[in-house]
């Protein structure tokens, strides 16, 4: 069992650790892509939270627009399911050929997922709605630093 000192010490180191990655990650910018106003909000307001930046888009073709206008995107957010002829999966494939790399997380309420078929590959994730809060930002920061 632990004395006073040593569990103080060990509360101290992961409370430095957090500060540490939060500090890394400070002013990251996401590009949050969902069709739905509220769930745009939700996510940008924690990410927000943990020191992200977020630029948001209601369609594929503002994301795209969005992508090729700034350089400082470290991480595409995409719901699946989009207004105006573009999924999720094709602006994300459109992304990744002018930056190859970039990091996608997708968000889907589809049970199936047909939308992701062929996988996702490595520096791409994918969340189920309804998600957790904390389960999107554990994900978001792995993606982040892979």
């Amino acid at each position: 069992m632990q004395g006073p000192s040593e569990r103080e010490a060990a509360e101290h180191r992961r409370t430095a650790d957090a500060a540490a990655l939060a500090a890394d990650e400070a002013g990251t910018t996401i590009l949050v892509v969902d069709d739905e106003v509220l769930i745009r909000m939700t996510v940008c307001e924690e990410l927000a939270d943990h020191g992200y930046r977020c630029l948001e888009a209601a369609s594929g073709a503002e994301a795209l627009r969005l992508l090729a206008e700034r350089s400082d995107i470290a991480l595409l957010l995409t719901d699946m399911g989009l207004p105006g002829g573009l999924n999720g999966r094709q602006v994300a494939d459109s992304a990744r050929q002018a930056r190859p790399g970039l990091p996608v997380l997708f968000v889907t309420g589809y049970a199936d997922q047909t939308a992701l078929a062929g996988g996702t590959g490595p520096g791409t994730a994918v969340l189920a709605k309804p998600f957790r809060m904390a389960e999107l930002v554990e994900t978001v920061r792995a993606l982040i630093a892979r």
